[in-house]
């Protein structure tokens, strides 16, 4: 991979506001394409959506099948304790290691997204930022996927699909429980004092803003590769100044 090339990418926003439709377009386009037009070599997925979704299985296992306590959320749905948010994000870094540790050479070939959503109503990225380690953070830039509250609801509503509540791109959240956890986050707030970096602990973050009000992640690719080749082109500027 060239050395100006992107290792790692937080990838945050709020439900539905695109980040899985981003993904699934990078990892479609051809390789070559990919590293010429993006900067990204091969793309290695992290998400925390399968790691919680795997424990509401168990506790449904555990409550509705073996008649035992829940593990780690109530009947509703929500987490019985409030660091579990951290936990997810520890387990990211977790995830991330391993791959390192496997195979030293992992980021000659291979870009890592990371991807997930906070609110401020469980920490917001602040706090979730302070749970990666320093060496993770070191390597990383971060897009964040703007939308309107009102947006996310819209888009997470449209995508809702019963029959593959465990699916990446068609699992979907209760207006309500959308609303408690993620209508505030505090995304403007923790980029306020830079325009170009985030400062997290001894770490210098860059950052781009992807703009999709306009939802250009649905049904519109050369829209969408368009403003992508912005956000790697400006997050490419900042990797070297950093």
């Amino acid at each position: 991979m060239k050395p100006e090339s992107i290792p790692l990418i937080l990838l945050i926003g709020r439900p539905a506001s695109g980040k899985s439709e981003i993904i699934d377009y990078l990892i479609k386009i051809p390789p070559q394409e990919r590293l010429g037009r993006f900067h990204l070599g091969d793309l290695d997925v992290i998400d925390d959506f399968p790691m919680l979704w795997t424990w509401f299985e168990e506790d449904h296992i555990l409550s509705q099948e073996l008649g035992k306590p829940r593990l780690h959320t109530d009947e509703e749905g929500d987490f019985k304790y409030p660091y579990l948010w951290d936990l997810l994000i520890r387990r990211l870094g977790l995830e991330y290691h391993k791959r390192l540790r496997y195979d030293p050479s992992y980021h000659q070939q291979t870009t890592t997204i990371i991807e997930f959503s906070r609110g401020s109503q469980h920490g917001g990225y602040r706090g979730a930022f302070l749970h990666f380690p320093e060496d993770l953070l070191k390597k990383a830039v971060v897009i964040y996927v703007w939308v309107s509250f009102e947006e996310s609801l819209r888009k997470n509503r449209r995508r809702f699909n019963p029959d593959r509540p465990d699916s990446i791109l068609e699992h979907s959240l209760p207006d309500a429980k959308l609303e408690r956890l993620y209508h505030y986050d505090d995304w403007d707030e923790l980029s306020s004092s830079n325009p170009d970096f985030l400062e997290i602990e001894d770490s210098r973050v860059p950052y781009a803003v992807f703009e999709n009000e306009d939802d250009v992640t649905t049904g519109q690719p050369q829209a969408l590769a368009d403003r992508l080749q912005g956000v790697f082109e400006r997050l490419q500027i900042l990797q070297a100044r950093r």
